[in-house]
This record gives structure tokens, sequence and C-alpha cells, in this order.
């Protein structure tokens, strides 16, 4: 937003939350003019904190960054913002490849928070990072007062540090869903398989059940006064068994 005399922006960060394991956004209030640059901003941004702290250290660094024009010096602070977003991206990737061998070392449930965990993430990471896109671009499209334009050159290089950014969240944003279909397919796999087991065992077990059942119902138990009546009955029972596998067996269900 331009004034009579400053330009005004607003740029949000992605800074990471340790404990709740996710991006969240960090809001950067910036004012220009010809002589000055005010920043201002609620959370701690701490690519921000060691920026100035290297200025206080540092007499070349000062020289370096303060003596020359405060678009010079809002071009240093937004690309020093920017390129701190490519180690975070890197620690995503390094994240996507624990969970890639974990679905695949047969690991589905313990991978299915993590998942969410990390594609939350993502998704908070982008909606942090798409609008800033456009504020570059305003300031390359629009002629303010406060921005010579030899210095537009080094802002449209960072459109494209942006659009870089962009990209990589693009193909993780990819991977995480990829990674989710498998998981929930494996796992579904994994419960149909369970499921077709306790089937089975619930076939199976059904003619022996009956059996004893009828048996059960009966007064006169067939070789009741048999001594080895016993072994008859479970022998009937497993015959009986046996041919429910074979059946199985015949019609491929097994």
């Amino acid at each position: 937003m331009q004034y009579d005399n400053c330009l005004f922006l607003s740029i949000h960060i992605p800074l990471f939350d340790t404990e709740k394991r996710t991006t969240y956004s960090g809001e950067l209030d910036i004012i220009l003019t010809d002589r000055h640059l005010i920043t201002s901003h609620r959370q701690s941004i701490y690519q921000l904190t060691k920026f100035f702290e290297d200025l206080q250290k540092s007499e070349g660094k000062r020289r370096l960054s303060m003596e020359t024009t405060p678009a010079h010096l809002l071009h240093h602070i937004i690309a020093l913002l920017l390129n701190s977003c490519f180690p975070r991206l890197n620690h995503i990737s390094q994240k996507l490849d624990f969970i890639e061998n974990q679905v695949f070392a047969e690991k589905e449930k313990e991978m299915v928070f993590e998942i969410s965990v990390l594609k939350r993430d993502i998704l908070n990471f982008r909606r942090t990072l798409k609008p800033q896109r456009s504020i570059l671009e305003s300031i390359l499209q629009k002629d303010h007062p406060f921005i010579p334009a030899e210095t537009k050159i080094y802002f449209q290089d960072m459109i494209g540090t942006n659009v870089r950014l962009w990209n990589i969240l693009e193909s993780q944003k990819e991977t995480i869903e990829a990674l989710e279909a498998t998981n929930n397919s494996l796992l579904s796999n994994k419960l149909e398989l369970t499921m077709k087991v306790l089937t089975i065992f619930s076939a199976i077990l059904l003619p022996m059940t009956v059996y004893s059942n009828m048996l059960a119902m009966s007064a006169q138990i067939p070789f009741g006064h048999n001594p080895h009546a016993f072994w008859i009955h479970t022998s009937l029972m497993i015959f009986l068994s046996l041919i429910t596998i074979t059946v199985f067996r015949i019609k491929k269900w097994l």
C-alpha cells in the first residue's frame, strides 16, 4: 500500500511450531521511506533477529547493508526470508523419505498420524507462501518513488526464488498425497486379508458347530454307549471340515 510519504508492505513468513509440528504464518510489517526502513512483527522471526544481530556484531556487514538505499535493504531482508525457506523444505523432503520407508516396512498404522501431520505442515506452508508472489509482482509493476528502477531487477530475482519454492511445495504436496493413498491401500489390503482369514475360520468351524448342536438336541446320542464315542464324533467333525476346505479349494475361495 502506497502513501504520499511511505510504502507499506505486509509480508507473511513461514515459521515452524516445534510443539504442534506444523508451519504457521508470521506477519512482518514493513514501512519504507526514502531514507528509512521500519519493521514490525508480533511473532519472533528468528531469521530477522539473527540478521540484525549480525549487523551489530560486524561492521563490514553493517556498512554493506546500511550504507545503501532502504530499497536495497528491503530486498536483502525479503531475499533472506525467502532463502530461509529452503532448509525447511529440505527437512520436509527428509520426512517424506522417512514416511515412504516406513510405509513399505509394514508400519502403515504408525504412519497414518505422521502423514496427517506432514500434510498439514505442507498445506500451511503453501497457504503462507502463496500471497507473497503478488506482493513482489506489485513492486515490479508499479512505479514506487521509494524503490529506484535499478533495484527492480533484484526483486525480479526474488520472484524466481518464490517460483522455485512453490514448485518444490507442489512436488511435496503430490508426494504426500500419493503416500497417503498408498498407505490407505496397504491398510485396506491388510484389513481385507484379516477379514478373509476370519471368514474362512468361521466357515470351517460352521459344520462342526452345527454337528455338535445336533448332538446336543438328541436325547439318544449316536454311539453314546461306545467307549470311543468322543473320538468317533471328533473324527466326523474333522471330516466335515475337510469337506468344507475341499469345496473352498474347488471354488478357488482359498
